[in-house]
């Protein structure tokens, strides 16, 4: 039956196996990996897998079976062209939504705009001449109450009044409809 060493030995002698085979090598296995994978955080990975197959493989580093370095260079090798063949066969990752990307609406269908859009118009029509000039004025135009009322020639009172019981006539108009189509739609 061979002996063994105890626990705490190995452990002492597998640590200073791993520093000594960074210490001489690690360097150069990083500047391999790096340049094979073009990542610095892909090829320090690489560096670490290596020295763990180095530590669980301490027979094939001994001299007479080569040189050490090349056998490191070719585990890493091997590991990073086996990383690249997984990638490659799997299918494509989708890509993580950005915060910009993120902030991007969502558009609802269009067809409910285009309803609303003819709803209102209908509405609109109904009006009288006076109160659908009003809305438009300040509405659609933009315009402050004084100068609706000097383009349409009436006091700012006038205007505040027609905009007023346009508003009103135009909801009460407007929910007439809403409520149809929403029947209907059901």
């Amino acid at each position: 039956m061979a002996r063994t060493r105890p626990a705490t030995q190995r452990g002492a002698a597998d640590e200073a196996l791993i520093r000594t085979l960074y210490e001489q090598h690690g360097g150069a296995l990083l500047a391999y990996a790096i340049r094979l994978t073009g990542d610095r955080a892909a090829a320090e990975d690489a560096v670490q897998e290596t020295l763990i197959r180095a530590w669980r493989n301490p027979e094939a580093l001994t001299e007479a079976r080569g040189s050490v370095r090349s056998w490191l260079l070719t585990v890493e090798r091997n590991l990073i062209t086996d990383r690249f063949r997984a990638r490659a066969a799997r299918p494509v990752e989708v890509a993580e939504v950005s915060e910009q990307s993120a902030t991007v609406p969502v558009q609802r269908d269009h067809a409910e705009g285009v309803v609303e859009a003819l709803v209102m118009t209908e509405a609109l029509e109904q009006l009288s001449p006076e109160h659908r000039d009003v809305l438009r004025s300040i509405y659609f135009q933009q315009l402050s109450v004084a100068e609706a009322a000097e383009q349409l020639g009436v006091p700012a009172g006038t205007v505040k009044s027609r905009a007023h019981y346009a508003l009103r006539a135009l909801k009460r108009s407007y929910a007439g409809k809403a409520g149809t189509l929403k029947e209907v739609a059901v």
